[in-house]
């Protein structure tokens, strides 16, 4: 249980009570004890009583609450957490969809998991740490997605480099933190995309524009596109599966440019 303890100034618990996760440091009365950044912390209301508990940060988010019951926040927690997610994903017919296999399972707040975001991509899963709390927990959240996803996945990549505080002079680096390199493409609505989770923006595929992309699809019949700054060439692939005339797509990255000239070649040879 956290050792360090968060004492809230009168009336700024109300959000709390109202599960947001988050609490500023304009809010803190004092801190009990001498926490380091990312570590679990207790926090009270002015009068002492017990709100929550999260992982404490520098800065103006000065913690991101996990919890808001007095639970211990170990191993079991982390797979209980990221079962949910899952069986959430199944439910919305992405876990074991035949046309798509590549979507979002953690999005931070959206799973009471704030400063964490981990997307699947076939057999991999990549994971980012937005917060040092979540990036000191990494080994925790891997366990827990292999027991999700079993020997359905094959490699978890961490790529929380570019995404962590600068000031946590952490120097972290992306790695495999389990498993190794697929090259295998991935599906999207029955399109094949060749995505580089290594090297790529974000993760690797802007996965949050899946319905966009078939939306273009829809409208793209007999029309010219023009996909600017089009990175891995998603909504040009769409747009040629759709009956587009024409599809130029312009991006200032040469890799982009080869990445989505490839993925066109994968769907239309």
């Amino acid at each position: 249980m956290p050792q360090a303890e968060i004492i809230l100034k009168r009336g700024k618990e109300e959000s709390l009570l109202r599960y947001h996760p988050w609490i500023f440091s304009g809010a803190i009365q004092h801190i009990v004890g001498e926490p380091d950044e990312g570590e679990l912390v207790r926090v009270y209301d002015h009068q002492r009583r017990f709100i929550a508990q999260g992982q404490c940060q520098i800065g103006s988010i000065a913690v991101r609450a996990l919890s808001f019951q007095e639970e211990p926040i170990d191993q079991p927690w982390w797979d209980l957490r990221i079962a949910k997610a899952y069986a959430l994903r199944r439910t919305l017919g992405l876990t074991d969809h035949p046309k798509t296999n590549c979507y979002r399972l953690i999005h931070g707040e959206g799973e009471s998991l704030p400063g964490l975001i981990v997307d699947i991509y076939g057999t991999t899963a990549v994971m980012q740490a937005h917060s040092v709390g979540m990036y000191r927990q990494q080994e925790q959240i891997a366990q827990a997605i292999r027991k999700v996803y079993g020997d359905h996945l094959t490699s978890i990549f961490d790529k929380s480099s570019g995404t962590l505080p600068f000031k946590a002079g952490i120097n972290a680096e992306d790695k495999y933190i389990y498993g190794s390199s697929s090259a295998e493409p991935v599906l999207e609505n029955g399109n094949r995309f060749q995505v580089n989770w290594e090297r790529g923006q974000k993760t690797g595929f802007f996965i949050d524009q899946r319905e966009n992309r078939a939306l273009v699809g829809q409208y793209a019949q007999g029309r010219k596109v023009l996909n600017t700054f089009s990175y891995t060439g998603g909504f040009s692939v769409y747009a040629l599966g759709g009956g587009a005339a024409s599809v130029d797509s312009v991006d200032s990255s040469q890799r982009a440019v080869d990445l989505a000239r490839q993925n066109v070649e994968l769907n239309f040879g």
